[in-house]
């Protein structure tokens, strides 16, 4: 290397060092500058009594946004209970029937009681106001009670009480392990529905919180199912088939010989 082409490549060299050198204070100007900005924006905003918005943007239906939180607080516990039921798609099929029927079971009533006007309501309470009756108290001290223990037990529960479950699954039909989680998981999150549409009164809310319910239970159900389903194929490549494929030829010409 000759004198001339040394000196060439140091004053390449300084050069990059400087460029470099304004790239990195150029930034970090930069960064104090923007830096700078923001903590002045938020000093002022909280001066004025404001606070940063950092949510998301909600939707622009009142009744989509009590949706949405409640979607948080019950697919978690629909999604745990639906993929326990691993022996076959049948019981999940049950669970699945089982759980949007009894929301549209218990929603049903509230909307008609919501569509009630407020006469109807007031001519029940007049109804309740006149058997209202007062029963004077007339204890029976005296009285001596003959019958055996069996006799009692007999009249007290003369037949056996009616399984809820039974009940829960009315008209559904489908395997009944499927039945019997969707009603567990069901009383999990019942109140959490209930309590989530009576905080609505506009039709529109109502409407959009019941239909979209149930049309997102039934998109989050599949996904339930498509995850579970596995149908993603473990990636491959043309050594290890080759490989494969050639154990599996000497495992079939090797002969296997059994002591008698």
């Amino acid at each position: 290397m000759n004198k001339q082409e040394k000196l060439l490549r140091e004053n390449i060299r300084h050069m990059i060092r400087i460029v470099k050198q304004r790239t990195v204070s150029d930034e970090n100007k930069l960064r104090e500058m923007i830096r700078g900005f923001t903590e002045y924006e938020i000093s002022t905003m909280f001066k004025e009594g404001q606070t940063p918005d950092v949510s998301p943007t909600p939707n622009k239906s009142t009744g989509i946004n009590v949706l949405e939180e409640l979607l948080k607080k019950i697919v978690p516990v629909v999604e745990t209970d639906f993929k326990s039921l691993t022996t076959d798609s049948e019981q999940r099929q049950s669970f699945r029937s089982h759980i949007i029927n009894a929301v549209i079971n218990t929603l049903t009533p509230a909307k008609i009681n919501t569509e009630a006007g407020e006469e109807e309501l007031q001519e029940y309470g007049d109804v309740e106001e006149e058997l209202d009756i007062v029963v004077g108290d007339t204890p029976d001290d005296k009285f001596i009670d003959i019958r055996t223990d069996a006799e009692r037990s007999a009249e007290e529960d003369p037949e056996e009480e009616e399984d809820p479950r039974d009940s829960f699954g009315a008209g559904i039909g489908g395997d009944e392990t499927g039945r019997n989680m969707a009603y567990q998981s069901f009383k999990k999150i019942e109140s959490s529905i209930i309590d989530s549409y009576e905080l609505l009164s506009n039709d529109e809310d109502q409407e959009l919180f019941y239909d979209y319910l149930i049309a997102n239970l039934k998109l989050y159900f599949d996904k339930f199912e498509e995850e579970l389903a596995g149908s993603v194929e473990e990636p491959s490549n043309q050594a290890y088939d080759m490989a494969k494929d050639d154990v599996a030829g000497d495992a079939g010409d090797e002969e296997i010989e059994f002591e008698v």
